[in-house]
């Protein structure tokens, strides 16, 4: 070692100082034993005192024990018991703490499947687009055009939504696409009408801008369009295909009436499509953008059918919006990964997101199926399960005594995890509470052993 810089105040002899640096530094392990300290020269020209201050200061430690002497080698780190002083920094302090339950099963819904993830052929394809010229470059602000090319054909393919590449903007995520989309809507709107449950982000998203929320209320059978005339607002977010977080989807008589609601305000539908890959009892509904595209903003994902920290999301734009969303970011550089872009766009151009999809659709479809035997094979009459028939998890109403947070609590102390619900609600709150299950990230076997884990819980 053969410098060190430390703050030094005017509050203590600066010698003390010293001492105490190097003392706390020898205590923690930060210098290693027999690690050589620098000369009192080098030390005192880094610090920029006198010779004789770092020398009074190394006579302390070497007093103390903590360094040693070694003639004209210079001074040297012995080795320390680390029970000894450990114990006497911390003791002052020292409380009462609940013992922490390690968690063996987790049920978080923002994951994937990791052991079906194609991860040769994405690594193939990684290490394919680094020996292109593009992989150098900085990139197009709204999306390289490969990928938005492919995902024209794909939405038109499986969702009916006929668009140009032209009009579809690649970014991050969901949320900070509706953040920049707010930043042209609030322009013309001053308010935006939002599911009651719905997605807490995209809420917070729209707060960002400051703009008037508006509650549709949905329930297990579905949104309740009644009160939609009376309201002022001539925007509205949607997660029509599998409801946030409830799961039920909206009817083809619904999704017209919506339409027809949009044209006459002279608003628009914002269509959050999330998951809509993944349903297990029937083909998924046409998207709202495939029955009019002038009225409906088409908002689509990778990170919960591929991969989360893959930061990939698009955005389907109706050509009354195009340009001035365009003038407004074009000297913004993209915020999605230039590399996942290209990555994506070939990994789509050569059929593996389709064969992925059609692979993770029976994965999920086993695994939806597995953990709702489980859950009626164990609480019965005690629960009510809800949005089986789409999606990567289940809501659990719990018809027991105990309230959300005791449910996870108590959940906790066996060793699994779960998640409220609570955060979607805002007045539409339920009578009983209900409990979030993730299964994509969970084997057969572990939601088995996590459902019998919730029974000896709550039972």
């Amino acid at each position: 070692m053969r410098n060190i810089i430390f703050a030094l105040n005017d509050d203590s002899p600066k010698y003390k100082q010293i001492y105490e640096q190097f003392k706390l530094l020898i205590e923690r392990g930060d210098i290693q034993p027999d690690k050589q300290l620098p000369s009192i020269r080098q030390l005192a020209e880094s610090l920029h005192v006198s010779r004789n201050t770092t020398l009074t200061a190394y006579d302390l430690l070497v007093a103390e024990g903590y360094v040693r002497g070694e003639g004209r080698r210079g001074y040297f780190v012995n080795e320390i018991d680390p029970i000894s002083f450990t114990e006497a920094l911390i003791a002052p302090n020292k409380k009462q703490t609940k013992p922490v339950t390690p968690v063996h099963i987790d049920f978080r819904a923002g994951a994937v499947d990791q052991a079906h993830f194609p991860l040769k052929i994405w690594r193939r394809i990684s290490n394919q687009i680094l020996t292109f010229q593009e992989s150098f470059l900085y990139g197009d602000p709204f999306g390289e055009l490969c990928l938005r090319e492919q995902i024209a054909i794909y939405l038109l393919h499986s969702r009916g939504v006929k668009t140009d590449a032209n009009a579809i903007i690649i970014g991050s995520s969901t949320q900070q696409m509706l953040i920049q989309l707010g930043h042209i809507l609030k322009d013309d709107y001053s308010s935006v009408i939002v599911e009651d449950p719905g997605y807490d982000g995209a809420r917070e998203a729209f707060h960002f801008h400051r703009l008037t929320l508006e509650t549709l209320s949905v329930y297990e059978t579905g949104a309740d369009f009644s009160q939609l005339e009376q309201m002022k607002s001539q925007v509205i977010y949607v997660t029509p295909s599998h409801h946030s977080p409830i799961g039920v989807s909206m009817s083809i008589q619904q999704r017209q009436m919506l339409i027809q609601w949009a044209n006459k305000r002279d608003g628009y539908i914002i269509e959050d499509d999330y998951d809509s890959e993944f349903r297990y009892t029937q083909q998924p509904f046409p998207a709202l953008a495939s029955i009019d595209s002038s009225r409906v903003i088409y908002l689509g994902n990778f990170s919960k059918s591929f991969l989360p920290g893959i930061r990939l999301s698009y955005m389907v734009l109706p050509q009354t919006l195009l340009s001035r969303y365009k003038q407004q970011f074009l000297h913004f550089e993209s915020t999605s990964s230039l590399l996942s872009q290209l990555t994506m766009a070939k990994f789509i151009e050569e059929g593996e997101w389709n064969r992925h999809i059609k692979r993770m659709r029976l994965v999920y479809k086993r695994k939806m199926q597995h953990i709702v035997s489980a859950l009626n094979e164990h609480f019965e009459q005690h629960i009510s399960i809800i949005g089986e028939q789409s999606g990567l998890y289940v809501l659990v109403k719990v018809h027991l005594k105990y309230s959300e947070e005791e449910l996870i609590e108590r959940a906790s102390l066996a060793g699994v995890k779960v998640y409220p619900t609570s955060l979607y609600f805002i007045n539409n709150n339920t009578s009983e509470p209900m409990i979030k299950l993730g299964l994509s990230n969970l084997s057969n076997d572990e939601i088995g052993r996590g459902v019998e884990l919730l029974k000896k819980a709550w039972l």
